[in-house]
């Protein structure tokens, strides 16, 4: 039997899931992870995203939502194969003068995580739930190691597209993920 990772965007995620309901829906990850296998055995699931900002003296909402954070991440950690992976959040000032937050390392993480698995043959198959172009060049190591990968996307097209053109054309399989698929796959 092939053996599949998946690899969750968990920011892609979250950006798919807004596009899509009103309001978002609450997705069992554990569920997702499956349905994303297409039936293969899967090696593992990894969950990428990054912790909520948190000033040097938090306030009580930035230490609300760190905590609820946390417990998210706590509970995928204990799902059966799964594996959450934590990048950074930088907090930028635009040119107005507001702050912007920017996730850092969570590309990385996903390539690097892809390249190992696909070169040291633990996976046959790697599903990506993301949108991000930065993953190009990964993606392609991936293939050339004989890996198939399929690329789990949000709406694609028009105002609410949520996929990047180049990263779409470099899998080799594609599979747009509506509002019924995710339904099937929500928290009860």
């Amino acid at each position: 039997m092939d053996k599949v990772a998946i690899f969750i965007d968990g920011a892609y995620l979250d950006k798919t899931l807004d596009a899509l309901s009103t309001p978002r829906l609450k997705v069992d990850c554990g569920k997702l992870s499956a349905k994303l296998s297409g039936g293969k055995e899967i090696l593992r699931t990894y969950y990428y995203d990054c912790p909520p900002h948190q000033s040097k003296i938090p306030t009580d909402e930035e230490k609300r939502l760190t905590a609820k954070k946390n417990s998210f991440f706590n509970a995928l950690s204990n799902l059966s194969r799964f594996q959450v992976r934590q990048g950074k959040l930088a907090k930028r000032i635009d040119a107005d003068g507001r702050p912007i937050f920017q996730q850092k390392r969570v590309d990385i993480l996903m390539a690097v995580d892809m390249v190992l698995l696909s070169a040291t043959r633990q996976i046959e198959r790697a599903v990506l739930l993301t949108g991000d172009s930065d993953l190009v060049p990964a993606i392609e190591v991936v293939k050339a190691s004989g890996v198939l990968v399929l690329l789990a996307h949000g709406p694609r097209g028009g105002d609410a597209n949520t996929v990047h053109r180049e990263l779409w054309q470099v899998c080799d399989e594609r599979q747009e993920l509506d509002a019924n698929f995710f339904k099937e796959c929500r928290l009860l």
